[in-house]
């Protein structure tokens, strides 16, 4: 018998004892269970939210949303509503796209210290590792769906992932609970729903206890891949630069290829992007990475484009309108904008352009229109931006976006990089100096 021991036996595996607790209200029978468990004890009660997230798909949304309001206020629970907007972006089938607006609108809604418990329960995450082994998944999707995980500013509990979808049933008809049902669970067109109304019984039928022993697989991939995250990590930080996030590409080629693997892998972890399929990895191994050192590939994915220069292997998110217009400094700013993603700030320093040439002259911020040049303190004549650039290895695609200084229409200094020897000086009480940093 499902009693609320199991919820906060779940609640008790989290770090620390969560601020508040939401819970993912569909209104269907998981989920109404799971709220009826939780309003059964008082301390759970006390700090609960029922989260209905209204799809706005079906025809029945509205009524869904009157029943789950109502139901949790005859249980005594706070009730929140969140409508969203979930219909298919470009390359989304329709499961993501109400998944994604889903979590969305569950994430926003948590705090710092939240709980988010949701229903899933044995036979779904059944259904979730026979989907990632027929979509040809890795370890990490073959090892189904954690108890416990960060999600938005909280945690994501799962407490009854060990519990099969019949006790659940049961709960429900003994408490003599009423509950939505959703229609589209019907429909074999969705994988799920095929898999759940066409395939399963058949397995259950051959194999009873296949729920058991597939979530008891999925176990033992956890456990790997846990120890190949470890792995992982351990090889990439001999590889990676965090200034710039970029990869060594001649340290990540004296791993042997299952490693390098590894090591992409485990950078797309880092960045919040979804694993890199195994074509997508063969294009980049292929045409990036293996690319002569001169050259300038470029291949896109998940919104952002890797590429090399030399020997780092980038990864930059894609910028649309990104709009580098001159300006002049505003009189007494510290800082000014520079495109969607810098800041250039001016500090002072004992070296650098002396502060009353600075406040005397008329300051301009432009960028590069090919062909500009600079003379540099210590060094005969002058130097083009282009070779300077390419003397620090600076990547070509960021030469444009340097904000170049000019004092009464003369360059002055580049970036935080250079100053011109025309307006250096060192040793006086007050100059100017700059860094840019990421906004």
């Amino acid at each position: 018998m499902l009693t609320p021991r199991l919820i906060g036996s779940a609640l008790e595996s989290c770090e620390a004892p969560p601020r508040q607790i939401l819970l993912a209200y569909s209104g269907g029978v998981d989920s109404h269970v799971l709220l009826h468990l939780c309003a059964q004890d008082q301390a759970l009660r006390d700090r609960l939210t029922a989260v209905h997230v209204h799809h706005g798909l079906q025809e029945q949304a509205e009524g869904w949303a009157c029943h789950a309001e109502h139901t949790a206020r005859a249980l005594g629970v706070k009730f929140l509503l969140c409508r969203v907007d979930a219909h298919p972006k470009p390359g989304e089938s329709p499961e993501e796209a109400a998944r994604n607006a889903r979590y969305a609108a569950l994430q926003s809604a948590m705090m710092p210290g939240d709980v988010l418990l949701v229903a899933q329960h044995q036979d779904d995450q059944l259904e979730t590792v026979l989907l990632q082994l027929l979509r040809g998944g890795g370890l990490l999707g073959l090892a189904g769906m954690p108890a416990r995980l960060p999600f938005g500013r909280g945690t994501l509990v799962r407490p009854f992932l060990s519990v099969r979808k019949q006790r659940i049933d049961d709960y429900a008809a003994a408490q003599q609970l009423r509950w939505v049902e959703d229609p589209s669970n019907n429909e074999s067109v969705y994988d799920r729903n095929f898999l759940r109304r066409e395939i399963l019984p058949l397995l259950k039928q051959r194999w009873p206890s296949c729920d058991q022993t597939v979530v008891r697989a999925a176990g033992h991939c956890a456990e790997a891949h846990a120890l190949l995250t470890d792995m992982a990590a351990e090889a990439f930080g001999e590889v990676y630069q965090e200034s710039d996030n970029t990869l060594s590409i001649e340290l990540l080629n004296t791993f042997d290829l299952p490693r390098r693997r590894m090591i992409i892998r485990h950078w797309f972890r880092q960045m919040g992007l979804k694993m890199p399929s195994q074509a997508f990895l063969e294009q980049l191994f292929g045409h990036v990475i293996d690319a002569g050192a001169n050259s300038d590939p470029v291949l896109c994915v998940q919104g952002c484009r890797i590429r090399r220069y030399r020997d780092r292997l980038y990864c930059l998110k894609e910028e649309h309108g990104e709009d580098m217009r001159d300006f002049d400094w505003p009189e007494h700013a510290e800082s000014v904008k520079i495109g969607k993603r810098m800041i250039l700030t001016r500090m002072r320093s004992m070296a650098g352009i002396p502060e009353t040439i600075w406040l005397q002259s008329t300051v301009s911020v432009k960028f590069r229109c090919g062909g500009e040049s600079i003379a540099l303190p210590g060094r005969q004549g002058h130097r083009r931006l282009k070779n300077l650039y390419q003397e620090i290895g600076i990547p070509p695609w960021q030469r444009d976006e340097m904000p170049l200084i000019y004092l009464d229409g003369r360059l002055a200094a580049v970036a935080d990089l250079w100053i011109s020897s025309e307006f250096y000086r060192e040793g006086q009480s007050a100059c100017i100096r700059f860094a840019l940093r990421p906004d």
